[in-house]
């Protein structure tokens, strides 16, 4: 009898602890550990990774280096120090390089590894540039770092940079003068700095200029994958460079291949469009890298190439594949290529061989930064969900069998665990013009059928973007439905991963079908889900989401709030205040000259008598690809019309809020404007 009672509240013990379970916080999102990409080991051995820690008081972010048995196991954190990031193990696996900031500008520093105490020890810093050091990567005769510096296009040496740097930040008259467009990007000013491509002694000594001129090697870069790599033989270079007479109105970013020794560029890509991310096959004999076909289009899909460097010959291996390339990485055998594509709200792993095979899903998930181990099966991966951030973990490719995935890091368990989440829910419904469109739910913690919920219908940006079940700190879907709502999130026109014809379909027609289908998407969702409230639903998005509210704004009235993030209100004065003139130029099919009326047809500015809803308005000083003034002009509009409106501004950030605070700010704002108008 006392078996059959214990067995009983044996069974009901993960009940308890589910009802134990708490709503995910702000407070509980910054004390996740944020996991960097998997560093593989020359012998397979070992994973290291960095994690970021933010510590909301100080509103600071910290990254440490940690390290983990690639077969499993426990993590063990490798440095501690004011802050260390972006691993490279050297070819012989006996030392670690690392970026740090411990004494001024950031450097390259390396350690030494200890195999069987699995331990990091003896830094040195290996750079001493003024400029300081980023983006380091080893030789694979482990002579020699790569790295980059911005410097001055005009400076032949170090000494002279810095008393350029020294002169600016003492002189008292900041004023600039610019003679070419790209004179500031995404949150900075240029002040007429390049990025150049540096060596130096893997022992350390003066590092040399391998790319001086007046054009960045690499060009500015979001993150990803390398822009450069080193041959096998470590006797060349491969980089990626834009070398247009208007890089602010181009995306032709093409391969170049330079001697380490020093030399004259050779441009070996040929593409109108972008060329990137190159990377060497183990035998040397290829290079792969990332291609589009037309310049100037963000939505043009992004194919798998590769270059012959004997024949010169490019192969192109996915043309017939209707999906984006992203990441990816050459197995050993260097016949096939394993690399990551959006799909459908996911980003799958898949397997390609170079001699004309179909492309071969390997496993399904949100993944990103391959690795692949020298057994030729084994792959390293970054995987997410959007009910957990970025953990690491290790596939299996059995060939025709499934997939084995099995999670090597456990970094954010313990929080977690505490937290009730819901999972992604997908549906798909009829768009504009008949196109099936796909969207998807997260319902509150506790969530009861019977009950009605108020909405958040988040719309993401991009255009070329989407929702899926992944991983955000900036709009956090488990966070939004923490507090009571539903959040609907759909995938429009001018979304990745439904093939390049549905991500073209918003050019020259940014109000027009991705209007409806944004619309016709939350209609299903009012029709199938019984537990929304359509009566009480607040759109809210950022960049391309902040245009399309900006558009909502005149164009209906369902909602009872609207929440504007780094939106482009006014089409004409966003073409004049952009960085990145190639992106309005292929959205809206030419410039405001040539063709105004499209400029002028999809202008959220031109329906301001129609504009109702209450509004608040988000924008920050430092975003140079959206102005500040088109939010600034909104919320002119709008306090000039009477419409109920509210302003958050920063003067110190950029098109991301990334600051704890700055973010813990714009959570609150943003929550308590939706609740005063939903939770009434």
């Amino acid at each position: 009898m006392l078996r059959r009672i214990f067995l009983i509240l044996l069974a009901l013990v993960p009940t308890a602890f589910a009802q134990q379970k708490r709503p995910f916080t702000f407070q509980d999102m910054m004390s996740l550990k944020r996991v960097g990409d998997p560093i593989l080991s020359p012998d397979d051995k070992w994973v290291i990774f960095s994690t970021m820690d933010v510590n909301l008081e100080k509103n600071s972010k910290t990254s440490h280096l940690w390290l983990i048995p690639a077969a499993g196991g426990d993590a063990k954190q490798l440095t501690n120090g004011t802050g260390e990031d972006a691993p490279r193990w050297s070819p012989d696996g006996k030392q670690v390089l690392f970026l740090a900031a411990r004494d001024g500008e950031t450097q390259v520093w390396v350690s030494d590894f200890d195999a069987t105490a699995g331990m990091l020890s003896d830094p040195r810093k290996v750079t001493t540039i003024s400029t300081g050091a980023d983006g380091a990567l080893w030789s694979p005769d482990g002579k020699t770092i790569l790295f980059t510096s911005e410097v001055f296009a005009d400076c032949a040496d170090d000494a002279c940079n810095k008393q350029r740097n020294d002169e600016r930040t003492n002189s008292k008259v900041k004023a600039q003068i610019f003679t070419h467009l790209l004179y500031r990007h995404w949150t900075t000013f240029k002040y007429g700095k390049r990025t150049h491509l540096f060596v130096v002694p893997s022992e350390g000594g003066t590092a040399r200029d391998l790319t001086p001129g007046d054009h960045d090697v690499p060009p500015f870069s979001l993150g990803g994958q390398a822009l450069y790599g080193f041959s096998p033989d470590s006797k060349e270079v491969a980089f990626t460079s834009n070398i247009d007479e208007q890089p602010a109105a181009s995306t032709n970013n093409e391969i170049f291949i330079i001697p380490t020794a020093g030399g004259t560029p050779k441009k070996i890509s040929n593409s109108p469009g972008s060329d990137s991310t190159p990377l060497y096959s183990p035998d040397g004999k290829w290079i792969a890298w990332r291609m589009q076909k037309l310049n100037g289009h963000e939505s043009d899909k992004f194919r798998l190439v590769i270059y012959n460097r004997q024949s010169g010959e490019i192969k192109n291996l996915t043309e017939d594949f209707d999906q984006w390339v992203d990441a990816f990485d050459w197995a050993p055998d260097s016949q096939k290529i394993y690399f990551i594509s959006e799909w459908q709200g996911s980003a799958p792993l898949y397997r390609i061989g170079i001699n004309g095979d179909k492309p071969v899903k390997v496993a399904d998930g949100e993944f990103d930064a391959p690795q692949v181990a020298k057994d030729g099966h084994t792959i390293t991966v970054s995987g997410m969900s959007i009910m957990a951030p970025a953990e690491l973990f290790s596939i299996r490719d059995n060939g025709s069998s499934a997939a084995a995935k099995t999670q090597l890091t456990h970094m954010n368990d313990g929080v977690l665990s505490q937290i009730a989440m819901s999972p992604l829910e997908p549906f798909w419904f009829t768009g504009a013009a008949k196109t099936k469109v796909q969207g998807f739910l997260v319902k509150p913690p506790n969530f009861d059928a019977s009950k009605k919920y108020p909405v958040k219908f988040l719309i993401h940006g991009g255009p070329e973007g989407a929702w899926g079940d992944s991983w955000t700190y900036r709009w956090n879907a488990e966070l939004f439905a923490a507090d009571g709502y539903v959040v609907v999130m759909i995938n429009p026109r001018g979304s990745v991963g439904y093939g390049q014809k549905f991500t073209e379909g918003i050019l020259g027609d940014w109000g027009g079908k991705p209007y409806v289908d944004l619309m016709n998407g939350l209609d299903y969702a009012e029709n199938t889900y019984s537990f929304i409230d359509k009566d009480r639903e607040c759109a809210m998005g950022a960049s391309y989401g902040g245009y399309a509210v900006d558009w909502i704004l005149g164009h209906s009235t369902r909602f009872k709030c609207l929440v504007t993030h780094d939106g482009m209100f006014n089409t004409i004065s966003a073409y004049g205040t952009t960085e990145e003139l190639w992106f309005p130029e292929s959205e809206f099919l030419g410039t405001p000259w040539t063709n105004r009326k499209m400029y002028e047809k999809w202008s959220p500015s031109n329906f301001a008598t129609s504009f109702k809803t209450p509004t608040l308005v988000v924008h920050s000083q430092l975003d140079y690809r959206l102005d500040v003034s088109e939010g600034f002009q909104l919320f002119t509009y709008l306090q000039r019309l009477k419409v109920p409106s509210k302003m958050l501004y920063f003067p110190d950030e950029g098109h991301w809020i990334l600051k704890p605070q700055n973010s813990q700010l714009w959570y609150k704002t943003v929550n308590e404007w939706v609740d005063s108008y939903l939770k009434k």
